[in-house]
């Protein structure tokens, strides 16, 4: 009779796991990424850079730290790199504003491969943020070297090479940029004048001081957007 009154004596030979079910994990997985602890934007755009490219951009910048005068130990490190690797630390140089081993970086792809119109945009457009006028009338002439085998119907990259170079206040750049234009058939069927680039153009121009040849670019180009509208 006394022992119907004590508790079950299976109740205290439960383990503690089945009293009380376990809290509800609160933790949610964070994607962590390796870069700059700063507020600058993605390394590259869709990719994230390789380790041989981390450490090339680490090396240029301790060999400039340690002996500017020296550029071997800057070709050293770009030589042993492959193009995918050589433009990701192009561009995250120019990110970062070390302009000019940037140039040099720049330098090395050239001499190895064709680079497009964009990436000579990216590089106008550091160099006017950092306000090297000069540096960019440097790259618009090598830009006019190879001007014959670039693929000039990238629209949108040298969109951004015209507004740079006209942000920067370069004149002569500007009218160099036009004339190449010209002689690589723009307009024709195979680089049609895209209506915003023409607008980009004339403008700049005529900001510029080019009154004639914004005029120009009018007429020769106006018309055909009509007819192609």
């Amino acid at each position: 009779m006394a022992s119907s009154l004590l508790p079950n004596p299976t109740t205290f030979l439960k383990p503690a796991r089945f009293l009380h079910s376990p809290p509800a994990s609160t933790a949610a997985r964070v994607s962590i990424r390796c870069g700059p602890r700063d507020k600058r934007g993605p390394l590259v755009k869709g990719r994230v850079l390789s380790i041989e490219a981390i450490q090339a951009v680490q090396a240029l910048k301790r060999a400039q730290r340690s002996d500017p005068n020296d550029p071997s130990l800057v070709s050293k490190t770009l030589s042993r790199l492959i193009k995918s690797d050589l433009v990701a630390a192009l561009k995250e140089l120019l990110r970062q504003d070390q302009c000019h081993l940037a140039l040099q970086a720049f330098s090395a792809l050239r001499s190895e491969y064709q680079p497009d119109v964009a990436v000579y945009a990216e590089v106008a457009l550091a160099l006017a943020r950092n306000e090297l006028g000069e540096e960019i009338d440097a790259l618009v002439c090598e830009l006019e070297k190879e001007s014959g085998g670039l693929q000039w119907g990238s629209d949108k990259g040298l969109i951004r090479l015209i507004k740079a170079v006209v942000g920067a206040d370069r004149r002569e750049s500007t009218v160099r940029i036009y004339e190449m234009l010209k002689r690589n058939g723009w307009g024709s069927s195979g680089f049609e004048a895209d209506e915003y680039m023409v607008r980009v153009l004339s403008k700049g121009l005529r900001k510029l001081g080019e009154a004639e040849l914004a005029d120009e670019v009018d007429l020769k180009f106006g018309p055909q957007l009509l007819v192609q509208s």
